[in-house]
C-alpha cells in the first residue's frame, strides 16, 4: 500500500503494519486506520500517522523516555476490548504535544496508546490514576537523559527497543 502523506510524503508500507483503532482516537473518532514512523528528520520522536487522513499525524514517545514510573493498569473491559488477557504483549505510547517553544512540550500520561502488537489494535485508554497529568512537561526529563549519555544518541537508544517503524514502515516486532 502507497499513500501521500502531507508530513512524510510519499510512505510505502504492508497491511500488516496497519494499527486498527476500533474506537479511534480521543476527538478523532472516525479515524481507525494509522501507521507507526520514525520522524527522518528528527532524533527522538516517532509518529502515529493517520492511513484515513493524511494530513493528520501525532507524534507519540515511549514514556519509558521521560519517565520511570509510568505504570498502567488496564480494566478487565479494556483488555478484552484490546485482546489481551495481560500487557505482557503491549506496547505504549504517549501523544505529545510541542508548541512553538519546545522547551514547554508536554506529554499525555492520562490517556496513552496501548498497541497489542500481536493482533495489531490499538487503543487510547483513559487511565483512572489521578496522579497522571494530561499536560506531563517533559522537554528537561528528555534533556537529562541525552547529556546522561551525550556518547549515544536517543534514537540509537530507541532502535534497541524497537519504538517505531522506519521509513519505509516495517512490523512492530513481537
Amino acid at each position: 500500500m502507497i499513500i501521500q502523506t502531507s508530513r512524510f510524503g510519499r510512505v510505502e508500507f504492508q497491511e500488516e503494519d496497519v494499527l486498527t483503532f476500533p474506537e479511534g482516537l480521543l476527538g478523532f473518532s472516525d479515524l481507525r486506520k494509522f501507521i507507526l514512523l520514525d520522524d527522518p528528520s528528527d532524533e527522538i520522536f516517532a509518529w502515529l500517522q493517520s492511513c484515513e487522513a493524511l494530513d493528520i499525524a501525532f507524534p507519540v514517545l515511549e514514556p519509558e523516555l521521560f519517565t520511570d514510573s509510568f505504570k498502567i493498569n488496564l480494566s478487565r473491559n479494556d483488555l478484552e476490548l484490546m485482546k489481551m488477557k495481560n500487557l505482557d504483549k503491549a506496547r505504549y505510547f504517549c501523544i505529545v504535544t510541542i508548541p512553538d517553544d519546545p522547551t514547554q512540550m508536554t506529554a499525555n500520561l492520562k490517556a496513552p496508546i496501548i498497541v497489542n502488537r500481536e493482533a495489531r489494535i490499538a487503543r487510547q485508554c483513559v487511565l483512572q490514576d489521578n496522579n497522571l497529568a494530561i499536560r506531563e512537561p517533559i522537554f528537561s526529563k528528555l534533556q537529562m537523559r541525552v547529556v546522561a549519555n551525550p556518547a549515544v544518541s536517543i534514537k540509537h537508544q530507541l532502535q534497541g527497543m524497537d519504538v517505531a517503524v522506519r521509513l519505509p514502515v516495517r512490523e512492530i516486532e513481537a
